[in-house]
């Protein structure tokens, strides 16, 4: 769904949910040039805390702007600043769910500040808020 700026409103709120899969980990450190061992050796990252592969922190971020851009406000949203904490490890396998809720409405500058976070089975895993400027309904 797309929302202008008209249809917003307090507590509104949207997710996307997806499963992490390890082409999706190839894939982010091809396309961002983020190469950690964390994320693609297996053989580095069992000895380390997380005793295995994580994803990229960012990649779950990035379904977050899935939602801002696709479900809430949805198409013509324009992001203007994020804000990100990861608070756990997302791993290959686990299914990731990106919230986002409405917190505060700038009706005069046509921007609303979103409460941004990632989830997997009842924890949550990144916690944050963005601002977002949201077209108004055309006349």
């Amino acid at each position: 769904m797309n929302y202008c700026m008209e249809d917003l409103a307090l507590g509104l709120s949207a997710e996307y949910r997806k499963t992490i899969t390890e082409t999706d980990v190839v894939l982010f450190a091809g396309i961002s040039g983020d190469n950690n061992p964390m994320h693609i050796d297996e053989e580095y990252a069992v000895k380390t805390r997380f005793e295995g592969r994580i994803a990229h922190g960012m990649l779950s971020a990035s379904l977050i702007s899935t939602v801002i851009g696709t479900r809430l406000p949805g198409a013509g949203a324009i992001y203007m600043g994020q804000n990100l904490k990861f608070l756990k490890p997302v791993k290959i396998g686990d299914t990731v769910t990106a919230l986002v809720t409405v917190l505060e409405l700038f009706q005069e500058k046509q921007r609303v500040r979103l409460m941004t976070e990632c989830w997997v089975r009842g924890e949550k895993v990144i916690d944050g808020d963005a601002l977002v400027w949201v077209p108004r309904r055309p006349q």
